[in-house]
């Protein structure tokens, strides 16, 4: 938990301070109600006192009454503004931080425990230090000054106190050590419900279909109940806090009477008032010290959960990226968009078994190079190791020369224009969509957005949408279809005008003569650029200036479509499942 203050800055730890400062003002105040109490207790018993001195010292509380409450107003604007700046400064590290992860660490961690960490999280550390934190420093404050202003008014008075807070404290001891396991549970048990309503959502269709949702019902309820269940054991031993310590404070105020009626009636006359004044005084102050281990109590309350926050937050924050970035912003080739794997090699983290082997091969500048193979074969995971979405196990990546670690991941990824398997719209415009992220070269016109999308063979629909350019796409792009979406993907990196283009079987949702035009403007309007294409579809790759094959992670084939026919069963056998006997004779 300490290790969350160090983000805090110079502006808030002046805060903290003018907030000691008002929390001493207020404790001082506070604790000097007793004395004024004491005098009227005296003044009323004693004959012939005056009024006005009684009025006097009545209004003298008043004002420390006042006073107190207005340091209490104070303190609060402070720590609220220290906890809204803490939790508006880790949200948005959390965040940059989630956005540095490379997929093995997002993975590693799981989307729906990184949202949760992003959110529920930094709200526990968000209340703590709003309220557990102001309670951490008047608490020990109050009962320092308190049992201060009571030493010496009564060994068996003070004695009594100590039995009180002693119970106190095994009391709070007790009930933080049965909870405190639990509240780490429920953090954990928050990821899960998250994952299960997540995968419910995003699932929707899928379930619908199946008829899955009573089994999908069954999980949902499953999780809930688990986290409910621990939720109520740890709120049911929590709650035997409040009455505890109330019992516990009426108890030790039924003490001091009750030693109080025993001390005063074997005192001599002239002691009564003296002892009867001190133990009104006692009494107060006795119980200001339960009313310190009482803000203690809200502290206990709300630090376990805290602490587990904390600690998720900081397993975020702490974790050592295993994508760093490397120096250099562009290569030195004068031809631009060259790739070359050498002797690379990939398994995933704690597998056994490589996902690819030995892979060799180079895409010159301009040229369009296909990888093909059946589904399990290697062949997006050989395309994901361009940008970096994961690093190379053995062997090196080269773009126009340089090993890609070396670059700067920005620099890098500004050469490439990356289509995935599955296209994701976000929520804006159809330009916004087209022209979303950074260019890494001059801002995108509207001329260049219409051409982009006229390339992609996206004008066809685009243009028949309300506010055609401006139209408005939803959220996943959930109003057009599969293949609109697939398009104006495409469309978003041929406006980054790349020098090396990436699709990851990202013609699937076409027909055929889409894609056949499609890739015929692409490699007109885009001649320059290197080219590399993941598909299942023969079709879709061989006009290719080389197309290589892959099986169980090795290249077992490499050259151009009639090439393979004649060198390559495997290539061979994935012809004959998607061509007519006469279109592979005539290739």
């Amino acid at each position: 938990m300490i290790k969350i203050f160090k983000y805090l800055e110079k502006k808030d730890w002046a805060f903290v301070l003018c907030s000691l400062v008002f929390i001493v003002t207020q404790v001082w105040l506070e604790l000097k109600m007793p004395d004024y109490m004491s005098k009227i207790t005296v003044l009323v018993q004693t004959e012939g006192s005056n009024m006005k001195e009684i009025l006097i010292a009545g209004g003298s509380m008043l004002l420390c009454a006042l006073g107190s409450l207005l340091s209490a107003f104070i303190v609060g604007y402070f720590v609220a503004k220290i906890a809204a700046g803490l939790a508006m400064r880790l949200r948005e590290m959390v965040y940059n931080k989630t956005m540095s992860f490379s997929m093995e660490e997002i993975n590693k961690f799981s989307t729906s425990s990184l949202i949760n960490r992003s959110t529920n999280d930094i709200t526990q550390i968000q209340t703590f230090v709003a309220i557990g934190l102001q309670a951490l420093i008047k608490a020990p404050i109050m009962a320092i000054w308190a049992i201060v202003k009571i030493a010496g008014k009564g060994l068996e008075w003070t004695g009594a106190t100590g039995v009180a807070v002693a119970v106190l404290v095994v009391l709070i001891g007790t009930i933080i050590g049965l909870v405190m396991p639990k509240f780490r549970k429920i953090q954990s048990l928050n990821d899960n419900l998250n994952r299960v309503a997540r995968e419910n959502l995003t699932g929707i269709r899928v379930v619908r279909a199946y008829n899955a949702e009573k089994f999908q019902e069954e999980r949902f309820e499953k999780a809930n109940n688990d986290l409910t269940s621990t939720n109520l054991f740890a709120n049911r031993i929590m709650s035997i806090m409040q009455p505890g310590m109330t019992l516990i404070m009426s108890g030790l105020s039924l003490s001091i009477y009750w030693i109080g009626v025993y001390l005063i009636n074997g005192a001599q006359m002239t002691e009564k008032l003296t002892l009867f004044s001190n133990m009104v005084v006692f009494t107060s102050y006795a119980v200001q010290v339960i009313m310190a281990f009482m803000l203690l109590t809200i502290t206990f309350i709300i630090l376990p959960r805290a602490s587990v926050s904390a600690k998720r937050i900081n397993e975020v924050l702490d974790n050592q990226e295993n994508i760093v970035d490397g120096n250099r912003m562009d290569g030195d080739l004068l031809e631009q968009g060259e790739v070359e794997f050498r002797h690379v090699s990939f398994r995933y983290p704690d597998a056994d078994q490589y996902v690819l082997q030995d892979i060799n091969f180079t895409a010159h500048a301009g040229e369009t190079v296909a990888f093909i193979g059946s589904t399990g074969s290697g062949k997006s995971t050989l395309i994901n190791l361009i940008p970096r979405f994961y690093d190379a196990t053995e062997g090196e990546v080269l773009i126009d020369g340089i090993n890609v670690k070396d670059y700067k991941q920005e620099a890098l990824r500004n050469k490439l224009g990356y289509v995935p398997q599955k296209s994701v719209m976000f929520s804006g415009t159809v330009s916004s969509n087209v022209t979303y992220g950074e260019n890494g070269k001059a801002p995108a016109d509207q001329e260049l957005i219409e051409q982009s999308i006229s390339i992609a063979q996206a004008e066809e629909f685009v243009l028949k949408m309300k506010g055609t350019y401006q139209a408005p796409i939803s959220q996943g792009g959930t109003n057009i279809s599969g293949g609109q979406k697939q398009r104006l993907a495409i469309a978003r990196a041929i406006c980054r005008r790349p020098e090396i283009f990436i699709f990851d079987d990202s013609f699937s949702a076409l027909d055929y003569k889409t894609d056949r035009i499609l890739r015929k403007a692409l490699k007109q309007e885009t001649n320059k650029a290197t080219s590399l294409i993941v598909a299942q579809r023969i079709g879709t790759i061989m006009d290719a200036d080389k197309i290589i094959v892959l099986d169980e992670g090795k290249i077992v084939g490499q050259g151009s479509h009639k090439e393979l026919l004649k060198t390559c069963p495997v290539y061979l056998e994935i012809a004959q499942s998607q061509l007519s006997k006469e279109e592979i004779e005539n290739a």
